[in-house]
């Protein structure tokens, strides 16, 4: 595959959750383009160190900052170190998530908090930040899941979690646009590397034979439609969601 190195040259991108999966990659791509990498993650240090090795090998440049996004003191002090980084950021990834399930009647109260505080109040903690950062051609752009399109027995808290941040990228263009700064949602199904790699057994053949392409969709296809909405390109895009999930119809 052939990358338009240099399009994002001189533009500095934070990706939340860059120590693994969809995040890894998207922290990979991006910098393939010629953008600078702030690496976030919570707990994968060993997976964030190996995202910066990578970009640095092929000559691009990443630093690794770790907080736990559902903790708004610890956003702001991200943010705080990367404004002595940098004297700009551009671009934003809200790809951290979490993902859980259970019955209604089983309701876990632990799982819930933990959920809703990545899922729902990590982009909305970042995002807040990012506010007063962005500038002309500044990019949020908020990972969902399939999901939220259509919830399945037992994941009603995770796809509710999902759903709340279309309605964050629809509240936020209107913003932020005034601004010059687009705000997208990217939708991936079933994904490898993914949360899909942790799914319970049966479900990567239920999710490949949901799609007509018979199989899930690999992270750089995601990582791609993301690069896409940080480009120029993707200027008079914004409040919009992308499904990248392959046709599939679950």
């Amino acid at each position: 595959m052939t990358y338009p190195s240099g399009q994002l040259d001189g533009r500095v991108a934070l990706v939340t959750g860059a120590g693994r999966g969809i995040g890894q990659e998207i922290a990979l791509e991006l910098a393939r383009r010629g953008a600078s990498i702030v690496v976030h993650y919570s707990g994968s240090e060993a997976g964030a160190l190996d995202t910066v090795a990578q970009i640095e090998a092929f000559g691009g440049t990443a630093a690794v900052q770790q907080a736990d996004v559902s903790i708004r003191s610890d956003v702001i002090k991200m943010f705080e170190a990367i404004d002595h980084m940098h004297s700009r950021l551009d671009i934003v990834v809200n790809s951290a998530g979490v993902s859980g399930g259970g019955g209604l009647a089983e309701l876990d109260e632990w799982q819930l908090e933990w959920m809703l505080g990545v899922n729902l109040c990590g982009p909305l903690f970042v995002a807040s930040e990012a506010a007063t950062r962005l500038g002309d051609g500044g990019r949020i752009i908020n990972l969902s899941s399939s999901l939220a399109e259509y919830p399945m027995a037992g994941a009603g808290v995770y796809s509710a979690t999902k759903a709340a941040v279309k309605s964050f990228t629809e509240s936020w263009s209107r913003e932020l646009g005034k601004r010059g700064v687009t705000v997208n949602t990217v939708i991936p199904g079933a994904t490898s590397p993914g949360m899909m790699d942790s799914a319970p057994e049966g479900a990567f053949e239920f999710f490949k034979s949901a799609s007509p392409f018979d199989r899930v969709g690999r992270a750089g296809e995601i990582a791609a439609v993301v690069a896409f909405l940080a480009s120029a390109e993707a200027s008079w895009v914004s409040g919009a969601h992308i499904l990248a999930n392959g046709a599939a119809n679950t």
